[in-house]
């Protein structure tokens, strides 16, 4: 297979990066994540006017119609910018909608994901880094035949500026549901939560006697938990994206650094304590693609390689992007921690991305058993 990209991805490519480069700069992004909401409303907008909030929703539903290929290319370029927005909460979940809800649910909910007006958010775990599948705490009683939900998430990625929450939940019996509901319901609360990466905003989300009804089920038993694992696999993939531009992102700027930074006498970047890190760190980056362009193809072409390959993908990546982190601080000296360079932000993205979705060890667990070990 060839995973070279056509003319029109090269052309999403760049325009991605042109218009990340103009109107994010990491200047911008400091003063944005300096905002209560973490993002900028006015970029979301022209995001999503741009197509970018409904890149794998179907025309018929207002979105591009494109494929994950086409999606990690711009979520390289958004980790690249470190873009503070609530895009890939907002892409999977319309992703997940496209593919598992009914033709009735599709069209309630995918316009509004892919024109932007909906920002998603997924309370589906309750440890990020370790995902349980199954094991949702939140628990229903029945209501006539609608649900009521009480418990917690906790770390829900973009649950502060959502607007819809895709929810687990089991029932008196353990059966699992998922639910597509509105973060405004009664009986939602979401509870803002710091991280040390300011572009990513996280939230607890408080379900208290929430109604649930049947319209907003997304799917139930052996059913939602196909779905889950799939969500969360996308998630995974969405994530590994962002670490690949960010992992680029962070080389190119040691690199330059290596360049311009003259002790005894000599550019640092000649000593061979410096070249070979920085070669280390390419081949790593360039691992890393590999493995996620597969992943992104095989959701769409092959579905029954898609969870190996999204915990390959995952794996390698998280321990990569968090080893180039701690190696492009060394590079730049004492000074790469000081707040005014930023490489720091860099290293603080890969402390975010490391549990979403499934840290390192619980994706080599699963390459294990999926492999039969």
């Amino acid at each position: 297979m060839n995973f070279g990209l056509t003319e029109e991805q090269e052309l999403l490519h760049s325009e991605a990066r042109k218009f990340l480069e103009e109107q994010s700069p990491l200047d911008e992004v400091r003063r944005t994540t300096s905002n209560p909401e973490g993002y900028c409303p006015k970029q979301w907008k022209t995001i999503a006017e741009l197509g970018w909030t409904g890149l794998v929703i179907g025309e018929k539903y207002g979105g591009a119609g494109l494929g994950w290929i086409d999606l990690i290319v711009v979520l390289e370029e958004t980790g690249r910018a470190l873009f503070p927005s609530p895009l890939i909460s907002t892409l999977i979940a319309g992703s997940t909608i496209a593919d598992f809800a009914s033709d009735a649910q599709k069209e309630r909910w995918l316009p509004g994901l892919a024109s932007g007006d909906e920002i998603g958010a997924l309370a589906l775990l309750d440890d990020a880094s370790a995902p349980a599948l199954g094991a949702a705490k939140p628990r229903a009683t029945r209501d006539g035949d609608a649900f009521r939900v009480s418990g917690t998430r906790l770390h829900v990625i973009d649950a502060p500026n959502a607007t819809s929450i895709l929810i687990a939940f089991t029932d008196d019996t353990d059966a699992l549901h998922l639910a597509y509901v509105p973060a405004a319901t009664a009986g939602i609360t979401v509870e803002p939560r710091e991280t040390v990466d300011r572009t990513r905003r996280i939230g607890h989300v408080t379900l208290a006697n929430l109604r649930v009804a049947p319209e907003d089920v997304l799917a139930s038993g052996d059913d939602a938990q196909r779905v889950l694992e799939s969500t969360l696999d996308r998630g995974a993939v969405a994530t590994t994206a962002e670490i690949l531009g960010a992992g680029t992102a962070i080389h190119a700027m040691t690199v330059q650094y290596a360049k311009d930074r003259v002790q005894f006498g000599s550019a640092i970047g000649r000593y061979q304590g410096v070249k070979h890190p920085l070669a280390e760190m390419y081949v790593d980056l360039e691992s890393i693609r590999s493995l996620l362009y597969y992943a992104a193809w095989a959701i769409e072409e092959k579905p029954e390689d898609a969870p190996l390959a999204a915990s390959r993908a995952k794996a390698f990546a998280t321990e990569a992007f968090t080893d180039i982190g701690v190696g492009a601080i060394q590079l730049h000296g004492a000074v790469g921690y000081t707040e005014e360079y930023d490489v720091q932000l860099y290293l603080k993205r890969s402390k975010w991305a490391r549990p979403a979705f499934g840290d390192e060890i619980h994706h080599l667990e699963r390459v294990a058993r999926l492999g039969g070990l």
